[in-house]
């Protein structure tokens, strides 16, 4: 449990945000929380709440923003599959895994690529002005040619209330915070 606060405080320190130990350890339950709503296997949804720290903390990216994604995805199931051919907990189709060099059957792999992936979309829109997290999130779902093409989310249907389901999501984690 040490090395998992020592982890969680690592990548908050990362965001700039200045926690104690206890406060820590808050995120970390707070994500499991969510997890655990959407997956009734305690053992899984305390790896996939790691999981989630860990790669916030490798790849500098929000662990509330990779939990809303991940719960947008594929509601925390480490078998899920989509009749795209998505794969796995973040759902990354066969070419981006491929592309990420991980393996999208290998849940860890899966939730690094994933967290990857979304990294790449945040470098990619950051200049975008105040939604350039929603840009990205649309990029995660739709790819980027689309946003870029649009100038902004995409006016597919499932790219709406995709990013309406992540914001959602990254809301409810936040209440939960509080």
């Amino acid at each position: 449990m040490k090395k998992l606060l020592a982890a969680i405080l690592m990548s908050l320190t990362m965001f700039g945000v200045e926690v104690s130990e206890v406060k820590a350890a808050e995120f970390y339950d707070v994500i499991y929380r969510e997890v655990s709503c959407c997956n009734s296997n305690s053992q899984e949804s305390s790896w996939i709440a790691s999981a989630i720290m860990y790669a916030s903390g490798e790849y500098q990216v929000d662990p509330i923003l990779i939990t809303a994604v991940m719960e947008a995805e594929s509601g925390f199931n480490l078998q899920s599959t989509s009749s795209a051919g998505a794969i796995g907990l973040m759902q990354l189709m066969p070419e981006t895994a491929k592309m990420l060099g991980v393996n999208p059957y290998n849940a860890l792999e899966n939730i690094l690529g994933g967290t990857i992936y979304l990294k790449n979309q945040l470098n990619r829109f950051s200049g975008y002005g105040q939604y350039s997290v929603t840009d990205a999130v649309a990029a995660y779902n739709a790819g980027a040619q689309a946003v870029i093409k649009a100038g902004g989310v995409p006016n597919y249907a499932e790219t709406r209330q995709y990013v309406m389901n992540v914001y959602n999501n990254y809301e409810k984690i936040l209440q939960m915070m509080r």
